[in-house]
């Protein structure tokens, strides 16, 4: 009598199953002696990495953020007559002096010589993601051929490129299309820098970092990506393997430490722009443009994977724009510093989180909709209010814009105990975030010219 509805709930459970390998082990087929090697590694990499007491991390960048904010009252001032933030586009028209607006553009950006001395770059990284360098130890490798084969790509593509596993500083000969077949799995030690063209990885899988350390993303254009059917894919010039099908995010950081992403554009990926997850540490997220999407940032996966207890991330001078739902970030477990960011669209919250992350929340501008019901900045899902309360979420220094809210946790004077800067970064007051992230996105430079 019962056998037809045994035999399908096995197929369910057996089908459950195979649904929740692929996440357990990040889309990895066939979890082999290089990849447990990889992991192995990966993880004696993010327990370096971690600070294990944030609070207490250097103050070694204050002064540079200082010099930055006395170089954008001079900014200020060249634009006397401009109370408003203009075309979200602006940096791409500007034709004026350089304007350095933020402490990490102030490392590199109005230098006339940048094409000649490329590799400044990887002195520039602050928050958790200090001290990343990407290909900075290694040659200069230039992508040539915008085509791509996941399995066994040809020479000058990109892929080819990322899978070597020497460091390598990854410029482009010219502005390309790149389709992406399969996800882009990386090689630790590797700078992508689109600067000087325009390089758009779109309408095809994403960028992968999975188990490895040191990567810088620079100056790309990720959009329009879709989930890959996963296949044989390969993943070092020695290794190919079995993957399934991938989740479609444009940036997916996967166990991973020593990450900065810097001056990226991007919007509408099939699931998040960008994720981290698996104890994924020391990262920073700057100066990016994120609109059309609607989980923007997953920081943690799961509820019950607190391996994200080390996840320590900082989201510096990004703006978050035009049509744009939630999740800037989603937080489980971890510290996450949010500073001098401007929220200016959202159409449910912009920060969340679950299983108690620490969220510093200091001087971002935030806009709210023009919905009574949708000007909260927070939400909090799975704990109800007696357990919330007792995360620490804090704000500081933050602007309130068209009724929008921050509903704070934990110690009320936790920020007043806690002087010192939490990852470097120095945060400036909400009301300078206009000028702050004006030049956010991939930045049009020109070679002989300052960006």
């Amino acid at each position: 009598m019962g056998g037809p509805k045994l035999i399908n709930l096995s197929l369910f459970l057996f089908s459950t199953f195979l649904a929740i390998i692929p996440s357990l082990n990040g889309h990895i087929g066939d979890f082999d002696e290089v990849w447990r090697r990889r992991a192995q590694e990966a993880e004696e990499w993010a327990l370096k990495a971690y600070e294990p007491d944030p609070v207490n991390v250097t103050l070694a960048f204050a002064k540079q953020t200082k010099e930055s904010m006395k170089e954008l009252k001079e900014v200020k001032k060249l634009a006397t007559n401009d109370t408003r933030r203009e075309l979200r586009g602006f940096h791409k028209n500007y034709a004026g002096p350089c304007l350095v607006t933020n402490p990490i553009d102030r490392c590199w950006r109005c230098q006339g010589n940048w094409a000649d001395n490329r590799k400044r770059l990887a002195d520039c990284a602050l928050g958790f993601g200090k001290g990343t360098t990407g290909g900075k130890a290694g040659r200069f490798y230039v992508v040539t051929d915008s085509s791509d084969d996941s399995s066994n790509p040809k020479p000058g593509t990109l892929r080819h490129a990322v899978i070597q596993k020497e460091p390598l500083w990854i410029i482009f000969a010219k502005s390309m299309n790149i389709r992406l077949h399969q996800e882009l799995i990386m090689q630790s030690d590797k700078t992508i820098d689109g600067r000087g063209v325009n390089v758009h990885i779109a309408y095809g899988a994403g960028i992968t970092l999975q188990y490895v350390k040191n990567v810088i993303i620079h100056g790309l254009h990720i959009h329009d990506i879709v989930v890959g059917n996963g296949g044989m894919v390969i993943s070092a010039v020695d290794h190919v393997g079995i993957r399934t099908q991938s989740d479609g995010d444009g940036i997916s950081i996967f166990g991973s430490s020593n990450i900065w992403i810097d001056h990226v554009s991007m919007w509408r990926c099939s699931d998040g722009l960008i994720d981290a997850v698996e104890g994924s540490t020391a990262i920073t997220i700057s100066n990016g443009h994120f609109t059309d999407h609607n989980e923007v940032m997953l920081f943690g996966a799961s509820d019950s994977s607190s391996i994200d207890q080390r996840m320590q991330i900082t989201v510096a001078f990004n703006h978050f724009g035009k049509r744009l739902v939630q999740r800037m970030p989603r937080c489980r477990w971890g510290f996450i510093h949010v500073v001098n960011n401007d929220y200016t669209h959202w159409n449910m919250y912009a920060i969340g989180g679950s299983q108690h992350p620490t969220i510093i929340s200091q001087g971002n501008r935030f806009i709210a909709p023009p919905e009574m019901f949708k000007k909260e900045i927070t939400k909090r899902d799975y704990a109800p209010e007696s357990v919330w309360k007792q995360w620490t979420w804090r704000s500081q220094g933050d602007l309130f814009m068209n009724g929008a809210f921050f509903v704070e946790s934990g110690d009320p004077d936790w920020t007043k105990k806690h002087q010192n800067l939490f990852d470097g970064i120095s945060s400036a007051p909400g009301e300078q975030v206009t000028w702050i992230t004006r030049f956010a996105g991939a930045l049009n430079c020109k070679q002989g010219h300052a960006c």
